[in-house]
């Protein structure tokens, strides 16, 4: 059965200040992205974003407002992006512009807003990267096991498929660099594809070989697979657009502009931008091999370490440029094993917690957390929902992606494509260091396992003392003892220690403040998590789930906030009980055996509806 993302949709637009509010929204894997006109507005929220039912956390950095969701953040984007008139900022055409005006562009430090440029650009890359790079990789272990020939048909046709989006992918980047930098996409596809067209390729018989052009030399380079030249062409071109607009006549723009965009771009991006581009990218996966040959050591115990601190501050898709340019420069990569270590490290602290914890939710939440981790290599649920949660799997995890990541390193692992670590994406790691890399994701694994379980966590629900944090009636009324109610699910506590109220007015009021989890489609009970860990549901009536919800006006919905005494809604209980109901309403702990000490109530104690002593 599909789930309604519509509440959680809405309460996330609300309360980071309204579709009027919102620049645009484009996801990643696991997180909304907002550029948002007035930040404040959202800060002043982010508490109660946090506390809706499947927010996992909320991160500031590059200049956005990033929601963590976890696996089902596309299905929340799409209902948002039904539900509301909002940009996103990866647009759907040609015509369609990333919505970030020139201050908000210059916001932030420049290593953030670098980094920022270099996600925007390779988020919309990153799915056929790595499906093309997994095909890659499972050829080459069909053809080392000889269970398929590198010259049967089969194996080209499906090499042709592994291959394509590493051979065109100056291409892919000229199309996501051009909606990034806001020019016309397939004019920028023209300016890099020349690069790739046959008749310059056939000039190329090796990288620096030099040819004339109207008499002055250029110097030609090999561009299939390059990152850097086509994302420093297209954002050169970028400011020539904005140039040339200002003299071509509107009447003649849409034939002048590109002939002279290519006229300019093309021979510039030969004699100059691609081989500063080539050379620059050759130079910084040296530079990554010298300081991974030095002490691999210490880069795998920095990387393994430190990666999900990049995760959890949103800028570590920055880093793919370099893995791709040093899988397309050398055939192969050292960086990726390294992050594995902190990918297994994240999913071993999830099997720790599952072990350790004695809450049923917290236990589901590792159980599902731990599968998209382990087979897909998405871990922030488990750092949001987990590790950040209870901080002390946070540290195991970067103990152990360290220890594991130093190891890899030390021993110089190596990936072969670009993928994201997990178990289905072992044949990417195959090769001479495979059993390395094997050796290296188990320690991460389970040496982050038994740290989280020998550290334990800050779970511990504590029982609420202060008088006012004291649970409340839910509704103006006489408070009896639970066991007088007449229902034995109630009358027996088979659903937890709790009280009744026998109501005399309609008013229904939050007996707790926390975040409400569930309103049932009948009305007739509410679920809400309360922030001193009680989970409480308040039971309106006996049998009247048979109403169908007639009768009752509840206002509040599943992901809203509420504090002790707000109204929630209204029951008509005098037509309720002419219709031969029973309006007792139950207040019920349904989490009692999770909590230090037993929950008792004394129902001379149960302040009044509202709160009121």
């Amino acid at each position: 059965m599909s789930r309604n993302y519509n509440d959680l949709a809405d309460s996330i637009v609300t309360l980071v200040g309204g579709e009027q509010n919102i620049n645009s929204l484009y996801h990643c894997i696991t997180r909304l992205r907002f550029k948002l006109k007035d930040i404040s507005i959202a800060q002043q929220n982010t508490s109660k974003i946090k506390e809706l039912a499947g927010v996992l956390s909320v991160v500031e950095a590059n200049n956005q407002y990033q929601v963590v969701i976890g696996n089902e953040v596309e299905n929340v984007f799409n209902t948002i992006m039904a539900r509301y008139n909002i940009k996103s900022a990866l647009g759907s055409d040609n015509n369609d512009e990333i919505t970030t005006n020139s201050e908000e562009e210059k916001e932030g430090n420049i290593f953030l807003r670098f980094f920022n440029t270099l996600s925007s650009i390779f988020n919309p890359i990153i799915m056929p990267l790595a499906g093309a790079g997994m095909i890659k990789a499972l050829l080459v272990v069909l053809t080392t096991y000889n269970f398929m020939s590198a010259e049967s048909s089969t194996y080209k046709i499906l090499s042709a498929t592994g291959n394509s989006v590493f051979y065109f992918l100056p291409l892919f980047l000229a199309l996501s660099a051009a909606r990034v930098f806001k020019a016309n996409q397939f004019v920028a596809l023209a300016i890099v594809a020349a690069l790739l067209e046959p008749n310059f390729t056939a000039l190329v018989t090796a990288n620096g070989v030099t040819v004339d052009f109207l008499g002055l030399p250029a110097i030609l380079m090999g561009y299939s697979g390059t990152v850097i030249p086509a994302i420093i062409s297209i954002f050169v071109y970028s400011k020539l657009e904005k140039i040339l607009k200002r003299f071509i006549p509107k009447s003649l723009e849409i034939f002048l502009l590109p002939m002279v965009a290519l006229l300019i771009m093309v021979p510039l991006t030969v004699m100059v931008i691609g081989p500063v581009g080539v050379y620059l990218g050759d130079g910084l996966g040296s530079l990554i091999n010298i300081i991974s040959e030095r002490s691999g050591l210490l880069a795998g115990l920095v990387i393994g370490g430190g990666w999900t601190l990049l995760v959890m501050i949103g800028i570590h898709w920055g880093v793919v440029p370099i893995m791709v340019n040093n899988l397309a420069t050398y055939g192969y990569d050292i960086i990726r094993p390294m992050v594995a270590a902190a990918t297994f490290a994240s999913a071993g602290a999830a099997l720790g917690v599952f072990f350790r914890t004695k809450n049923k939710e917290t236990k589901s939440l590792a159980l599902s957390s731990l599968v998209p981790a382990l087979l897909g290599g998405i871990t922030e649920p488990i750092v949001y929902g987990l590790s950040v949660k209870y901080k002390k799997p946070l540290i195991a995890q970067i103990i152990a992606g360290a220890i594991a990541g130093a190891f890899m390193g030390a021993m110089k692992t190596k990936a072969i494509v670009y993928v994201f670590p997990a178990l289905t994406t072992l044949p990417a790691f195959f090769g001479e260091t495979f059993p390395i890399y094997c050796i290296g994701i188990a320690m991460a694994f389970f040496l982050s396992a038994i740290l989280t379980y020998i550290l334990g966590l800050d779970e511990k629900i504590e029982e609420v003392k202060k008088e006012d944090e004291k649970l409340s009636s839910p509704v103006d009324g006489e408070v009896i003892q639970i066991e007088s109610v007449k229902d034995p699910v109630f009358s027996t506590k088979a659903m937890g220690e709790g009280f009744a109220v026998i109501p005399k007015s309609n008013q229904i009021y939050a007996p707790i403040s926390g975040v409400v989890e569930t309103v049932f489609p009948t009305q007739h009970a509410i679920g809400i998590k309360g922030d001193n860990g009680l989970e409480v549901l308040v039971h309106i009536g006996i049998n009247t789930v048979e109403l169908n919800g007639k009768y009752f006006d509840i206002s509040c919905v599943a992901g809203s906030r509420v504090t002790k005494g707000m109204i929630i809604g209204e029951v008509d209980f005098k037509a309720l009980q002419a219709a031969g109901y029973d309006a007792t309403t139950m207040v019920v702990v349904t989490n009692g055996n999770e909590l230090s000490e037993p929950v008792k109530f004394d129902i001379k104690e149960i302040h009044l509806a509202g709160g009121a002593v």
